[in-house]
């Protein structure tokens, strides 16, 4: 047990001094991960001639239905004129759904479509498949020090962004 302890802490003691060439192996593995991540949405996406920016929309749309423009503009970190046509764009094609704010008329909210919610569902699954999949093969201990390395790669606005949807959910 006191073995299993040390190599641990070795183990640990090493991820404290990485060379430029682990960094370098890190940084690849992250731009692999996130192309076949992206992969299967985009070809969906590119068959209705939307992009990325869509699949994140609809995704925290979905996310947080009612969600106002304004705040969707803070967690996409986009400009409003790209998030402008970003959202005209789906409203007018009938997924996304713009609604007069009830405290404040000036507020619109976003709602998706049941169309919306369709696509957004077909567009998430391969993604969550193959989070799944990871996960499962990685094991917990590998998934929580994956979300670990994550959050600490999140500039203190990021984090709070992300701490915020976090808190949705629990």
């Amino acid at each position: 047990m006191q073995q299993k302890a040390r190599v641990q802490n070795m183990i640990g003691e090493d991820l404290l001094f990485l060379t430029d060439d682990q960094l370098r192996r890190g940084i690849e593995a992250m731009f692999f991960a996130y192309r076949a991540f992206t992969a299967d949405p985009d070809l969906i996406l590119a068959d209705l001639d939307y992009g990325r920016a869509h699949h994140r929309a609809l995704h925290f749309i979905n996310r947080s239905p009612g969600l106002t423009v304004t705040s969707l503009l803070a967690v996409l970190g986009v400009t409003k004129q790209s998030l402008n046509r970003v959202l005209r764009t789906l409203i007018e094609d009938k997924l996304v759904e713009s609604r007069v704010g009830r405290r404040d008329r000036r507020e619109r909210q976003l709602y998706l479509t049941d169309e919306g919610a369709s696509l957004e569902r077909r567009l998430s699954e391969a993604q969550r498949a193959r989070m799944r999949t990871a996960y499962r093969n990685a094991g917990p201990q590998a998934v929580a020090g994956f979300r670990q390395v994550l959050e600490a790669m999140m500039d203190a606005e990021t984090r709070a962004q992300y701490q915020a949807m976090k808190d949705l959910s629990d």
